[in-house]
């Protein structure tokens, strides 16, 4: 131990701390070459850790907004009849269940609804457009539609009579060419003879409709198809009892307990019926979102391999620098280890003060990002209209700490330099 006196009261500093501390300060002299090398690895552990924060950010947010839409279109759970049937005009059930009060009381369960698909072909005087109308009842959750709709207003469901408005997306008025109260007319093919006859046959259906409102998601695979309208039209045109839908629609509170819902659900129902998570029905487009966490995980890992390598070429000059200083310390008896540890105490300093600046960035950049939206994106091309951010102080706290672990890993190997360093060729010389 060291006492020195400062502003004229005694205090006791740990040797090692001591000698880095001075290592530290004398690093800032005109004629230190590891000056510059010091700034470079401060500025690469900054620009690595901010590009890991904006990377985790972007990503998440883009993850969480193309989720998001695609439950807007389909909801979390889908319980459906089981058959082999895979198109958009499920085989009905009846809308009386004696699990739906199980269902409801589920912890993870929102929201319950009914809906009912049918495949149509919008036609006007000189556009066709192919589309996949969406039959939902009083009971429907209009949050997601309400908070993409930029024309017009929602349906307004009774259970007494049927509405005939529907609400399109943004993409087909443009393409049909018509606005809200426009009038419309949809071709369908039906099988008649009933939902469950033996004996059936196809005819076309013609159905008017009026636009009642216009919304716009971004997802243009969607927004092309869904067409939104009363469940009693597809009943119509199916040829189905009031009391018959296409199934129920199952709303999570939160989508991290997706999987357990689903377990859920299909220990409660009839064995008639199947149940399918969101993540099922659109694998695709999930699995590409799953491929999104690979790219952060291969940038996030070149950032820190570059910061750690950046640390080690300023710790080796750090080391290089100081030699007569570390001959002189084991001529007075200093043992390898403690000199190892004066370095190292360099390094973590080193890599403290680039880690506070790269978060500084990161972090207010993400807000700014977050709050402002002043970087905008092709919609079409990226299916939202801006850079998504997703900001979570926790990732961000475990991302520092990984960070600062292997950058000290990475120091260990370097900093046994000082070992090969002998006081008689250093204090020979100096």
């Amino acid at each position: 131990m060291i006492k020195l006196s400062i502003t004229g009261k005694l205090h006791t500093l740990n040797t090692e701390f001591f000698i880095a501390r001075r290592i530290i300060r004398g690093r800032k002299g005109r004629r230190k070459i590891s000056r510059p090398t010091a700034r470079i690895a401060i500025a690469g552990v900054a620009i690595g850790i901010m590009v890991m924060i904006l990377t985790l950010s972007i990503v998440n947010g883009f993850q969480l907004s193309i989720k998001d839409k695609v439950e807007g279109f389909n909801a979390d759970v889908q319980i459906t009849k089981l058959d082999n049937n895979n198109s958009y005009e499920p085989a009905p059930i009846e809308r009386e269940q004696s699990f739906l009060a199980d269902l409801k009381k589920l912890p993870n369960v929102k929201h319950v609804q009914v809906f009912a698909t049918k495949n149509g072909i919008i036609k006007t005087k000189t556009e066709n457009e192919g589309v996949i109308l969406t039959g939902v009842g009083s009971d429907y959750d209009w949050s997601f539609v309400k908070k993409n709709l930029v024309k017009g207003t929602v349906l307004d469901i009774k259970d007494s009579a049927a509405s005939s408005d529907i609400i399109i997306s943004k993409s087909t008025a443009a393409a049909l060419d018509v606005d809200t109260g426009s009038k419309l007319l949809i071709f369908f093919i039906t099988k008649t003879g009933g939902a469950d006859s033996a004996h059936f046959s196809y005819e076309q259906r013609v159905k008017a409709f009026h636009v009642k409102g216009i919304y716009h998601t971004g997802l243009e695979d969607f927004d092309r198809q869904i067409v939104f309208t009363d469940i009693a039209q597809i009943q119509s045109l199916n040829f189905w009892n009031p009391s018959q839908i296409g199934g129920f629609e199952v709303l999570c509170n939160n989508f991290d307990n997706l999987d357990s819902l689903e377990s859920d659900v299909k220990n409660i129902i009839d064995v008639k019926l199947n149940a399918q998570s969101i993540k099922e029905i659109k694998e695709p487009m999930f699995s590409w979102l799953k491929l999104q966490n690979t790219n952060a995980i291969i940038i996030i890992s070149l950032m820190a391999l570059v910061s750690a390598i950046a640390m080690v070429s300023a710790l080796i000059v750090l080391i290089l620098e100081n030699t007569n200083m570390i001959g002189l310390l084991k001529a007075l008896g200093a043992r390898n280890l403690n000199i190892q540890q004066i370095f190292l105490i360099d390094g973590a300093y080193l890599i403290v003060t680039g880690m506070v600046i790269g978060n500084i960035l990161g972090i207010t950049f993400c807000l700014l990002q977050q709050y402002y939206k002043f970087i905008p994106l092709d919609q079409s091309t990226y299916y939202v209209a801006y850079v998504p951010v997703h900001f979570s102080w926790l990732w961000v706290g475990l991302l520092n700490l990984c960070t600062f672990f292997v950058c000290m890993v990475m120091l260990i190997l370097p900093s046994f330099i000082v070992s090969r360093i002998t006081p008689v060729r250093t204090l020979r010389y100096s």
